[in-house]
């Protein structure tokens, strides 16, 4: 009963924004506003957390991102980065960027680069991440044609409650929750994130075997948010 009540008070927190969201001049809108939402559970250490920081830095670099950017209607799309991990313990570290071009993409690839963990380490808390994030996205300062939180983890919920309840009000609010599922210590992680975590128009999990591989899988993972359903 008591992790049913805290996904129901959870929920309640998640929908509490009231009232459209900001809408911007027509040249402030983007395609995509992404949340990437960093798991700083214990389960990651400092190396495994480096190396999504790296691989997530270096995607902001490459080519084939600012090209699928630049073919959108708007052709500018914003990111946000959120470290989090137990049920009291979520951070935005990096606020609203806008990235149009391969300037901005770099600006964004520096500051995600030098980003430290500011969280303390706690549970594996999907259920509040997508939550904390959800409330993010209800409160654009600007007007976004696709809303998409972008969850990365290497372990199972195992605080705040079934993630489920939270994941379909998220989704009921237009919100798309996609997973990055990282086997190292779950091999089955991605069959996991599709029954309790991914929801929303044209989800989907990628897979990266190891943090080893996570730099390749956040590569496409943004590849294919970014182009969203374009892709074909």
């Amino acid at each position: 009963m008591a992790a049913l009540t805290i996904t129901v008070v959870m929920i309640s927190a998640a929908l509490s924004l009231q009232g459209e969201r900001a809408t911007a001049q027509s040249g402030d809108a983007v395609d995509l506003a992404l949340i990437l939402a960093i798991d700083c559970s214990y389960s990651v250490d400092r190396g495994e957390y480096n190396l999504q920081i790296t691989g997530m830095s270096q995607a902001f670099r490459r080519p084939e991102i600012i090209a699928a950017i630049k073919s959108g209607a708007h052709q500018r799309i914003a990111v946000a980065v959120v470290q989090w991990s137990d049920l009291a313990h979520q951070s935005i570290v990096i606020p609203w960027q806008i990235v149009s071009d391969a300037d901005s993409a770099l600006r964004l690839s520096n500051l995600i680069a030098v980003t430290p963990r500011n969280l303390a380490e706690g549970g594996t808390s999907i259920t509040a991440a997508m939550g904390f994030s959800a409330n993010m996205l209800r409160s654009l300062p600007f007007q976004a044609d696709r809303l998409v939180i972008d969850v990365a983890s290497d372990g199972r919920n195992n605080n705040g409650g079934d993630p489920r309840p939270m994941r379909d009000a998220v989704v009921a609010q237009g919100i798309t929750i996609n997973g990055l599922a990282i086997l190292n210590e779950v091999p089955t992680l991605d069959k996991y994130f599709e029954l309790y975590v991914t929801g929303g128009p044209a989800n989907f999990v990628e897979i990266a075997n190891n943090y080893g591989a996570y730099s390749i899988a956040i590569y496409r993972k943004l590849l294919r948010e970014i182009i969203g359903p374009r892709l074909s």
